[in-house]
């Protein structure tokens, strides 16, 4: 059966927003909605203001600074987003940098939006898509696209490669201090070595259970929402109604950051194309 089971339409739900806003991403990229619908909830549980302990990862996608600055230079001003866009320089060291501190953390204050955090972290996962594709000479799936994340492009490029040459040889050796810092991941309970295949078959068993475990409740719809009484919606309709209803952000509740209402205004009219 197709991740995408058909989504039951009980009721309103606290948590439309988060769920409309990820379809209007993968509307608008292309990017499998169960894919960016389960990294989300792995990453942040579906709350939009998430922040690491460890890190400066903030937001549905955990996005840390410098990731997230990269990804709004790249494809802020295609949203709306020019005035951040213009905003960020890259130094010869390739680290991304905004001038005014005020300015800098009005655009990490993005990452707690909604419509943009889906939006760049589909962004981002095209992207990362397309480079995987063109080095290994092949469809990325959407674990592929997870391990991207986890690794980087270049790292899963170098894992995928070899997960599809060998997919029984171990991992450890070839990426050590990516070993040291996640022993369970390569490594069992007993300290043996886990072989690459037997890597990407638990995340891909992660992203899965990120997806499954949002449930129905996650995803609602008023009744009168629905096509001619419809009670379950196929994903083609979520987005397409989605789009259709945020369109007129009616039921948008603007929050107080920075620049929100013009922003909410530009997201939803360029995710609406």
């Amino acid at each position: 059966m197709s991740a995408f089971a058909d989504i039951t339409a009980t009721g309103a739900s606290a948590g439309n927003r988060v769920t409309n806003a990820i379809a209007m991403a993968s509307r608008r990229t292309g990017v499998d909605f169960a894919y960016l619908l389960g990294q989300a909830k792995i990453e942040s549980s579906l709350n939009p203001t998430a922040r690491a302990t460890t890190s400066s990862a903030t937001g549905l996608y955990q996005f840390v600074d410098q990731s997230w600055l990269a990804v709004i230079d790249q494809h802020g001003s295609e949203y709306g987003l020019g005035w951040a866009a213009d905003a960020i320089s890259r130094g010869s060291n390739g680290h991304y940098y905004v001038s005014d501190p005020d300015l800098r953390q009005q655009i990490l204050d993005l990452r707690k939006h909604p419509e943009t955090a889906s939006v760049m972290a589909a962004e981002h996962a095209a992207d990362n898509k397309a480079t995987l594709e063109q080095r290994l000479g092949r469809e990325a799936e959407p674990v592929d696209l997870y391990m991207a994340h986890f690794l980087g492009v270049g790292g899963a490029s170098k894992f995928l490669a070899m997960n599809d040459r060998a997919p029984d040889a171990t991992a450890a050796s070839m990426f050590p201090a990516a070993a040291r810092a996640n022993r369970s991941i390569f490594y069992d309970r007993q300290g043996n070595a886990r072989s690459f295949a037997e890597i990407r078959g638990r995340f891909a068993s992660k992203l899965q259970k990120g997806f499954d475990s949002i449930g129905t409740g996650d995803i609602q719809y008023a009744d009168n929402a629905l096509p001619s009484g419809a009670k379950t919606v196929q994903p083609a309709d979520y987005v397409r109604i989605e789009t259709q209803r945020l369109a007129t952000a009616a039921d948008v509740t603007v929050r107080p950051e920075p620049q929100t209402a013009r922003l909410a205004y530009l997201m939803l009219a360029t995710l609406g194309r």
